[in-house]
């Protein structure tokens, strides 16, 4: 597979994404250089494009945007072993050290020096031609789409936060927030035992749509009281929920979270609310509620993909809508219009 080119989308600023070529990567020897296949929009990605920032980080520079990627291995460096060119691979797109407190104790996730796509100023994957370390790619079985592959990065976020959940069969689940993530955290708990699932949103189709795929309950917040969201999961449960997953970013859902869940039980952060929110810390304290955050995944990439190999989790219908790599500014733009409904939007960089 040759390339006379290597088109990009690179965001130079708040609302400025234009479509470049830039070099070709050089292969090192435990790398592989990629035809990238398909890209997910995720939530961050947004960010970024919208303000020129995400959280504490800043576009200060024209970056590569794109993490949730799958491809092509078209090329092998000299030390690669395990890869060899026509394998189909997703992309962890996280590299750390590997030799810090935090790699050594296999929490590489919280490396200080990980070099994580498309989070400044490491450039991300939505170009033509990718080039990673063998080990942060796995290879997917020949029924597993490039489109899953894809899927398979925030699939590992819903993997790990179950994991920090310890959801387990039997479990019930209060889930704040029905975009991609909180309904792939509802796809996992179910996979792993949960018994019962609730979630919570604005939006009606959302809800509608995490119904369709599986939660046993929603509920449309239409309250300002967080206490009193938490006394209507109760109602439906009747009973507290033993773990509550936080994935829209509000600081009243955090508040939820915590008058919700049962004594003992635990509050997940996954979604990313203000710096200092006003939460009712001592009644967690008093509870033994344990409070727990989330950044990005460890370890998680072999779990998802066995999900989605086995069947245990389809993805696909969260994929909503599909675009070439030179329509990147109209997916970007559906992503966030509220009458395109979309949940996953698809760029193909191979088309």
């Amino acid at each position: 597979m040759e390339f006379s080119e290597n088109k990009a989308a690179v965001l130079h600023g708040a609302m400025d994404l234009r479509l470049e070529n830039i070099p070709t990567p050089v292969v090192k020897e435990n790398d592989v250089l990629l035809s990238i296949g398909s890209v997910g929009i995720c939530g961050s990605d947004i960010k970024y494009w919208k303000t020129g920032a995400c959280g504490r980080f800043t576009v200060e520079q024209p970056m590569v945007i794109g993490h949730e990627a799958s491809g092509t291995v078209v090329k092998v460096g000299s030390a690669v072993t395990s890869l060899r060119p026509g394998d189909r691979v997703a992309i962890e797109p996280g590299v750390p050290c590997r030799k810090c407190r935090c790699c050594k104790h296999g929490r590489y996730n919280l490396c200080p020096d990980v070099k994580f796509c498309a989070t400044p100023p490491i450039d991300g994957n939505l170009c033509r031609l990718f080039s990673h370390p063998e080990d942060f790619c796995f290879k997917l079985p020949d029924h597993v789409s490039l489109d899953e592959g894809a899927m398979l990065e925030p699939l590992a976020v819903a993997v790990y936060s179950c994991h920090r959940a310890d959801v387990t069969s039997g479990s019930n689940i209060l889930i704040c927030g029905a975009g991609p993530v909180g309904i792939l955290c509802m796809m996992v708990a179910r996979s792993a035992g949960a018994s019962v699932v609730v979630m919570t949103d604005i939006d009606d189709h959302r809800l509608e749509r995490a119904k369709s795929l599986g939660a046993d309950h929603v509920i449309k917040v239409q309250t300002r009281d967080p206490e009193e969201l938490a006394n209507q999961v109760e109602d439906i449960l009747g009973t507290k929920p033993d773990s509550t997953f936080e994935c829209c970013g509000t600081d009243f859902s955090m508040a939820a979270g915590i008058y919700a869940t049962h004594p003992g039980g635990s509050v997940i952060i996954v979604g990313r609310g203000s710096a200092l929110p006003q939460l009712p810390i001592n009644l967690a304290a008093m509870r033994e509620i344990d409070i727990k955050g989330i950044m990005r995944y460890a370890n998680c990439y072999p779990t998802a993909l066995s999900l989605v190999a086995t069947g245990a989790v389809d993805v696909k219908p969260l994929i909503t809508h599909h675009f070439s790599l030179d329509e990147t500014v109209k997916a970007f733009q559906t992503a966030v219009t509220p009458e395109s409904q979309a949940v996953k939007v698809m760029i193909h960089c191979d088309q």
